[in-house]
C-alpha cells in the first residue's frame, strides 16, 4: 500500500527519512543489541541519545546558553496548569485570546491566580489576531501568554506584541517552521505531534531566571526547576519520542535548518491560498493579514459540499482534510514534513473538484 498525503492537524505525518532511520533502528540500535524503547533512560547508550538530542534541537532554533531545554510528558495541554504554577509570583498573568487553545489556556490558569483576557477575537470566531498595543498590558504582571499559530481557525502572528512581561508561547503548531528568536521569549512550549515527533511528549525552552518559583501546591512533574535539575528524567521520559524528535532535528539540520524549511512552507502556503483566493468553490476562512503558514482553513459554504469534498479527495490519498468539530468545512494541515508535492496534488484535486461541481 502507498504511502497517502496526510494533512492532519496532530498526530500529523512525519518526514519519510526519519521514518525509515527509525525502521532501520527498531529492532536493533546501532551496536547496542536492543530497540532504544528497551533502553534504560539512565544508561550511557541513552543518555548519549539525549543529550544529542538536545544539542541538536540548540543547534536548529539557536537557543542561547542561558535558556533550559526541557522534555516533558502531558503534551502542550499539562503546561496550561504548569505555567501559572511557575511563574504566577504575584498572582496576575495576561492572556491573550485568539483561538480553542489559547482560550482553554486561560481558563486552566484561572485556577490559579487572577488571569486578564487583555485583547480576544473570540467574537468574530477567532479569524484574525487581535490588536496588541503596548497599552493594551497589565503592569506587574507576571507573564503575558500567547497562542502563536492557531491550529484550528488558521491564524498566526505576525509580529510579537511588545511588553515587559516574559512572554510565554504555546508554539506547538509553528515550532521549527520558520525563525524565532528565543531571546525575545520568557517560555516557548510546543506539543510534538505536529513538527516534532509523536504525541505525547512536550518540549520546553525556559529562560534559567524564570526557573526557581514555582508555587508551592506545584507537582513535583510539573515543578521546572525540578525536572531542569534532573535533566528531564526525575521520572521515567519518553525515551522512544525523545529519539524520534532527535531525528527529526537532525533532517531539518541536514536540510538547511529552519531558514530552508521556512522557504518551502511559505512555496506550500503561497500554492493553497493563491488557488483560494481566485476560486468560485472554495473560500479561505482567516483573514488575509493573519494566515496560518501551517494550517489553511477553508469552505464551500454549503455543508453537504464540504464532506463531498472530503470524502472524493479521501479518496485520491488526500487524508484528514475534515475541519475541526467546532468549526466544520475544511483544514490542510501543511507542517514541515507535508512536502510540495503533496500540496500541488491538492490543489490539483481542488481545481478538478470545482470544475466538475461549477
Amino acid at each position: 500500500m502507498e504511502r497517502v498525503f496526510n494533512f492532519s492537524p496532530g498526530p500529523s505525518m512525519l518526514a519519510q527519512p526519519v521514518l525509515e532511520k527509525a525502521q532501520r533502528d527498531l529492532i536493533c540500535y546501532g551496536t547496542t543489541g536492543m530497540s532504544v524503547m528497551e533502553m534504560s533512560h539512565r544508561s550511557k547508550m541513552y543518555t548519549d541519545i539525549f543529550d544529542q538530542t538536545v544539542a541538536n534541537l540548540r543547534k536548529v532554533m539557536q537557543i542561547p546558553d542561558d535558556y533550559e531545554v526541557l522534555f516533558l510528558q502531558g503534551g502542550a495541554t499539562e503546561q496550561f496548569s504548569a505555567i501559572p504554577l511557575n511563574l504566577m509570583v504575584n498572582g496576575v498573568a495576561d492572556y491573550v485570546d485568539s483561538g480553542n487553545f489559547a482560550h482553554l489556556s486561560a481558563e486552566e490558569a484561572k485556577r490559579y491566580g487572577t488571569v486578564n483576557i487583555v485583547a480576544t477575537s473570540r467574537p468574530d470566531n477567532y479569524t484574525y489576531i487581535p490588536d496588541l498595543s503596548k497599552a493594551t498590558f497589565t503592569p506587574g504582571a507576571d507573564y503575558v501568554h500567547i497562542c502563536q499559530n492557531n491550529t484550528i481557525y488558521g491564524t498566526r502572528y505576525t509580529a510579537l506584541p511588545e511588553v515587559e512581561a516574559p512572554i510565554v508561547c504555546d508554539a506547538s503548531s509553528m515550532i521549527l517552521s520558520e525563525p524565532m528568536d528565543v531571546s525575545k521569549y520568557g517560555v516557548i512550549y510546543a506539543g510534538a505531534q505536529k513538527n516534532i515527533g509523536p504525541s505525547g511528549l512536550c518540549v520546553l525552552i525556559v529562560k534559567k531566571s524564570l526557573l526557581g518559583n514555582a508555587s508551592k501546591i506545584c507537582p513535583k512533574l510539573m515543578n521546572w526547576t525540578v525536572q531542569a535539575d534532573k535533566g528531564s528524567m526525575y521520572n521515567t521520559p519518553n525515551t522512544w519520542g525523545i529519539y524520534l524528535a532527535g531525528l527529526t532535528f537532525e533532517w531539518l539540520l541536514s536540510i538547511g535548518g529552519i531558514e530552508a524549511i521556512h522557504e518551502v512552507n511559505k512555496r506550500k502556503a503561497a500554492l493553497l491560498y493563491d488557488f483560494l483566493d481566485e476560486s468560485k468553490l472554495f473560500k479561505g476562512t482567516a483573514q488575509a493579514e493573519f494566515r496560518s503558514l501551517m494550517n489553511v482553513t477553508f469552505v464551500t459554504g454549503d455543508a453537504d459540499m464540504d464532506a463531498a469534498f472530503v470524502k472524493a479527495a479521501a479518496a485520491q490519498g488526500l487524508v484528514n482534510l475534515k475541519g475541526h468539530r467546532t468549526v466544520g468545512g475544511m483544514r490542510a494541515s501543511i507542517y514541515n514534513a507535508m512536502p510540495e508535492e503533496g500540496v500541488k496534488k491538492l490543489v490539483a484535486f481542488m481545481k478538478q473538484f470545482e470544475a466538475d461541481n461549477a
